[in-house]
């Protein structure tokens, strides 16, 4: 009886021994925990970098770039629809707890072992806060320990609105968005205070997984967790249903199209340069109007993609880079390679690389400015310059030439006898004089394109011959402004210098290569007023093939090759380069004769308080620079309006050709259409949509006077009723219901979407 006594004695000693021993190990590490809280460190303060909103030249937004850091919200003005939504979603029992929730632990953790729904979290959203403002990103418990104690703390100095306040200045929504008035801004175009129901819903539904469910990578995922919000704020009370149905009807519209095209990021990424050589990187939310043309931007790309995946992968060629500018600089359209995806190295910009004989313009404007005429006789022959021997790419001599016959022709020992006439630092100084700022060794091959320069390079150099003009700079950026404050930069107005080289005598030179020397491949239809002219290149071994040349209205150049040098089989300038130039240019002239959209307001995201100066009329000339080869004037910079200006949407009768942002969504002529009574789907659905399309121009006409919604049509048919029949949208709640009928027979077809 005694030994019984004894080892129960010693198992009641052990068990309040070792519980003793668990006790103060959990109080060391509470304590170990307690010492290292970073409470007396303040959080750093660090200066986001500028966001900056792309608009393109009629107004309409086009890309977003940067960290956006919105107004703060004040505790005694938080946004009802958000911070309820927010709490619903995040923490229904935000107002009944003290920081820590052990009911919505155990919820949330009763929820996640037997539900196989979706995952509920256990952090409260005073936790997060603590999280996002004094702890790091580390998982481990010392880290949860520490925040449940920074929890309690921020519970007894602040208010319950307050803290919702900080957490909602503080958190990510996605797309570089920290905090709800800058996604508010970013998202939708207005501030926070003035988000309606649906998109504080859409807004709440993204803090759990912003990066997945931003609405400009993934709609559709966006948009079904904002439906998951609604469901929940009706479950908490926060609405009733009718509120929650009313929201579920009116599809949210985004300011800008979801994510940037990606064909686009060229011209974005060269654009952005701009802005910080110009203003720096001021800590500001940034509106920038360029000078981008999405019409001629989606042409460029597809007739790059074109000749790459045909001819072009026939014959070794692995890139492509083509540029587009306008009489006065303007960068209208920019393609930088055949994959932004694979490769952001921009090929038009960066890339240096040999012209071969279209450095020529140089060699034969200098011989021109200095005495030589079209008519002029020079013996085509053997040459020989020291160790240098140059030789024509036919491999033959055809005599006594005249110069019009030999840059036509692109003979290359009548282009070396030239520079040796001349003296190679007079051919530098012109090329110098005309925008090429690449290093050029003085050296005798330097007359057959042996230096090596960029694509825009050349272009610049060739718009100056086409204008008339001393110097043509490229630029992209015709404005920056930050909200509520006055303009950071306006380009002031383009000044004509006229040069005093002989530009008159080379015009003739350069339509003969088009009209029958090497470039005919580039030769346009004949028609008054209708004026074509360029230059090819080609280096040896077929490495690198060029194509700069100009119309009546615009300056394109166009290279082709291989990233690691590789040579191409047989690829001439007047080859593929030519025809990728043909192409662009008549689809350029179709467009241009197609109605303009008008200007459209940016977002409020970044728009400033106050209007710009109103757009001059088309026909009111923006840009001095004329002359008889190339006098058709730039677009006039959009106006960037007040922030109050709804966003962008087509004009009544618009035509064009669509670009897909999703199956509810179009871009036309550069303004957003938004199809009536449709919600639209991204992804695969989208991509469907734009195979069917598949090039063909839709007419849209507004629904009624006024309205945002638009009916199209695509040949005999009704769009919106053929994206619904075939499964690749859903009917909104206010579609007509012919619509719905068409919906239904793809639900009973298990068509589309309906076939999951």
């Amino acid at each position: 009886m005694s030994s019984n006594l004894f080892e129960i004695r010693r198992i009641v000693f052990g068990f309040f021994a070792l519980a003793g021993v668990g006790l103060l190990v959990a109080a060391g590490f509470i304590g170990y925990s307690a010492y290292t809280l970073p409470l007396l460190r303040a959080p750093a303060a660090e200066l986001p970098p500028a966001a900056l909103l792309y608009t393109a030249g009629t107004g309409v937004p086009f890309a977003a770039r940067g960290v956006y850091r919105g107004e703060r919200i004040a505790a005694d003005h938080l946004p009802g629809d958000l911070a309820h939504a927010v709490v619903a979603i995040e923490d229904r029992r935000f107002y009944r707890h003290d920081g820590v929730d052990p009911r919505g632990i155990l919820r949330a953790t009763w929820h996640d072992l037997w539900s196989s729904g979706r995952v509920e979290g256990a952090s409260t959203i005073t936790q997060q806060l603590a999280r996002l403002t004094y702890l790091s990103p580390e998982r481990s418990l010392r880290r949860k320990v520490q925040e449940i104690m920074v929890a309690l703390w921020l519970e007894a100095r602040l208010g319950k609105d307050e803290i919702l306040a900080r957490y909602l200045n503080s958190v990510y929504f996605g797309a570089g968005a920290y905090g709800a008035d800058a996604a508010a801004k970013r998202y939708f175009g207005k501030k926070a205070g003035d988000l309606d129901l649906a998109e504080s819903a859409m807004l709440a539904g993204l803090i759990r997984a912003p990066s997945h469910l931003a609405p400009t990578r993934n709609l559709d995922a966006a948009r079904r967790r904002a439906e998951l919000v609604l469901q929940v704020m009706v479950e908490t009370g926060a609405i009733d249903e009718a509120k929650s149905a009313a929201a579920r009807a009116r599809p949210v519209r985004l300011a800008i199209p979801p994510d940037t095209e990606p064909d686009d990021n060229y011209f974005v990424d060269a654009a952005e340069a701009e802005v910080r050589r110009l203003v720096g990187t001021p800590p500001l939310d940034l509106g920038v109007a360029t000078t981008f043309d999405q019409r001629l931007q989606d042409a460029a790309a597809q007739t790059v993609k074109r000749w790459l995946s045909g001819d072009g992968a026939r014959r070794h060629v692995g890139q492509a880079a083509l540029v587009a500018i306008a009489p006065d600089g303007a960068i209208l359209a920019m393609v930088g390679g055949r994959d932004y995806g694979e490769s952001q190295f921009n090929r038009a910009t960066q890339a240096k690389r040999q012209p071969g004989s279209l450095f020529k313009i140089f060699v034969y404007l200098t011989a021109l400015s200095n005495g030589y005429t079209q008519d002029s006789v020079i013996v085509d022959q053997p040459v020989q310059i020291g160790d240098w021997q140059p030789k024509n790419y036919d491999g033959r001599y055809h005599g006594a030439v005249s110069l019009r016959t030999a840059f036509a022709q692109s003979l290359n020992t009548v282009s070396a006898q030239l520079v040796q006439a001349l003296g190679v630092k007079r051919v530098i100084e012109m090329a110098k004089s005309l925008g090429v700022h690449s290093d050029l060794p003085a050296v005798p091959s330097l007359a057959l394109g042996s230096a090596e320069v960029t694509l825009i390079e050349m272009v610049r150099a060739m718009a100056a011959i086409a204008t008339n003009t001393k110097s043509i700079e490229p630029y992209m950026v015709r404005a920056i402004r930050a909200e509520a404050a006055a303009p950071l930069y306006t380009r002031p107005e383009t000044l004509v210098d006229r040069p005093e080289w002989n530009r008159a005598a080379m015009l003739p030179l350069l339509e003969a290569v088009v009209t029958e020397g090497t470039g005919k491949a580039a030769r346009l239809a004949e028609s008054p007023g209708r004026r074509s002219a360029g230059k090819t290149g080609t280096t040896d071994e077929y490495h690198d093939a060029w194509f700069v040349g100009f119309t009546s209205d615009i300056v394109v150049g166009v290279w082709v090759g291989n990233d690691d040098n590789s040579p191409t089989d047989r690829v001439t300038g007047g080859d593929i380069p030519a025809k990728i130039w043909h192409d662009f240019v008549i689809e350029t002239e179709r467009i241009m004769a197609l109605p303009k959209a008008p200007a459209a307001p940016a977002p409020a995201a970044i728009a400033p308080s106050a209007a710009a100066p109103p757009t001059p009329p088309a026909s009111e000339p923006v840009n001095p620079v004329q002359s008889a080869a190339l006098a058709g004037p730039t677009p006039p910079p959009a106006p960037v309006p007040p922030a109050s200006a709804p966003p962008a949407s087509a004009p009544a009768g618009m035509r064009g050709v669509p670009v897909v942002v999703d199956t509810a969504t179009l871009r036309v002529n550069g303004a957003l259409v938004h199809l009536n009574g449709i919600a639209g789907e991204a992804g695969e659905a989208a991509q469907n949509l734009t195979r069917y399309i598949a090039g063909r121009e839709i007419a849209c006409e507004p629904v009624e006077r006024g309205a945002s919604q638009f009916s199209c049509i695509i040949g005999d048919y009704d769009l919106g009723e053929a994206i619904l029949l075939n499964g690749a949208g859903r009917a909104s709640g206010d579609a007509p219901e012919r619509l719905r009928g068409a919906e239904q027979q793809a639900r009973r077809a298990g068509r589309g979407i309906w076939s999951r």
